[in-house]
């Protein structure tokens, strides 16, 4: 692919569309990659793809000073559900009454390119080299297992003596309006699966078999109705929820051998997986009898505390919207989740009420107040360090 114009990439809505263009659903990069690489180059960034497994990923640095600040996001997508629902050509990104329309335009290929947009726009009368770097964390494996993306480029990085002081991750963190919310933490996720054994018989002669269901149901009972916690100052209060029971019996006079249910803890700062196990396998000892437990968790509690960081992105919002946004740890998990490790991190994209719908969409003027407030937070980021 041609080196773009460093010129035309102050507007975001072209790569953007671009972007969008690519069918990268997850974990195929369709190009998408290619489309940003283009683009990042042009600008003067060094470029790497780190491919591991199946999933391509790009880590892009401008500057080799700190403090270094770090734009992260995918630009893998979810499948597109009923092709038939939608109004448009999922891929098309077609550009209507104000919306562009496409799978990837909240969640979060726009995001990415108003960053890009940013940027431009701050290099075009700044050298940042001079007093820091400005770097750019793109994944092709958010939305899949989350096994060979951010968190093998993190590792990359650290092998390389790449270190980055702040993050801000594009993710859509406003629920309803622009300017709503700040993400400054995530709630951890911890998922269980229990089989509970027992022996198969006639439903006419118990006494020969051992029913495992109301044992799982037992279990099940007292796991739902524990209050986990009422809460903390930045976190709301976790939550349990049994997401599958099944025994797989097609048949009505024949007691099952085993039960299966699946679960899952959302958490605060207050458990930790390790906690939570420990607890769940007391209920389980208690009421399961002979059972099997698995467990894993794909992200801790975490909280950036509010500081110089997330202040300068509250001035940043409240500059362009006139809002005081929300600093939140509400929703799932993102790979905020994996940078929290390496330094602190903050996330702020655009509206998610369509993302992982049909007829997903951003409005352009959205992608135009995202693009001046990350070009706010550029700008008051590097003041402070003298550029």
């Amino acid at each position: 692919m041609a080196p773009r114009d460093p010129h035309s990439l102050t507007d975001p809505l072209p790569l953007a569309t671009d972007l969008i263009r690519c069918p990268s659903i997850t974990p195929a990069d369709a190009g998408a990659l290619d489309v940003l690489q283009s683009a990042l180059s042009a600008l003067g960034f060094t470029c790497n793809r780190l491919p591991f497994g199946e999933v391509d990923n790009l880590y892009a640095r401008l500057g080799s000073k700190s403090p270094a600040l770090c734009f992260a996001g995918h630009t893998d997508v979810v499948p597109i559900g009923d092709a038939a629902g939608w109004s448009v050509d999922p891929f098309e990104a077609k550009v209507e009454n104000g919306l562009l329309i496409g799978r990837g335009a909240a969640d979060m290929k726009s995001a990415i390119a108003a960053f890009v947009a940013a940027t431009a726009r701050y290099l075009a009368d700044h050298d940042v080299t001079k007093a820091g770097s400005i770097a750019l964390l793109i994944t092709g494996d958010e939305e899949g297992p989350a096994t060979n993306g951010t968190v093998k480029v993190l590792d990359w990085m650290a092998k390389q003596g790449e270190q980055l002081d702040h993050c801000l991750v594009g993710e859509p963190t406003n629920p309803l309006e622009f300017g709503d919310m700040i993400k400054i933490g995530r709630r951890g996720s911890f998922n269980g699966v229990l089989t509970v054994h027992g022996t198969q018989g006639h439903v006419a002669y118990p006494h020969l078999a051992d029913n495992p269901v109301p044992r799982l149901v037992d279990v099940l009972s007292v796991l739902s109705e524990k209050v986990l916690d009422d809460g903390t100052p930045h976190f709301q209060p976790s939550n349990l929820e049994v997401t599958s029971v099944d025994v797989g019996n097609a048949a009505t006079n024949v007691i099952p051998a085993s039960a299966v249910a699946r679960f899952n803890v959302r958490f605060n700062d207050l458990h930790t997986p390790a906690s939570l196990e420990s607890w769940i396998r007391e209920v389980c000892d208690a009421k399961a009898g002979q059972y099997d437990l698995t467990c894993a968790s794909s992200g801790d509690a975490f909280v950036t505390e509010p500081g110089m960081f997330t202040d300068l992105i509250v001035r940043a919002v409240q500059d362009v919207t006139g809002k005081t946004p929300e600093l939140s740890t509400s929703g799932g998990t993102s790979d905020a989740r994996f940078i929290k490790n390496h330094c602190a991190v903050a996330e702020f994209g655009l509206v998610g009420k369509t993302m992982h719908k049909i007829d997903e969409e951003c409005r352009l003027e959205d992608m135009e107040a995202v693009t001046q407030v990350y070009l706010k937070v550029i700008e008051g980021y590097f003041s402070q360090a003298g550029a």
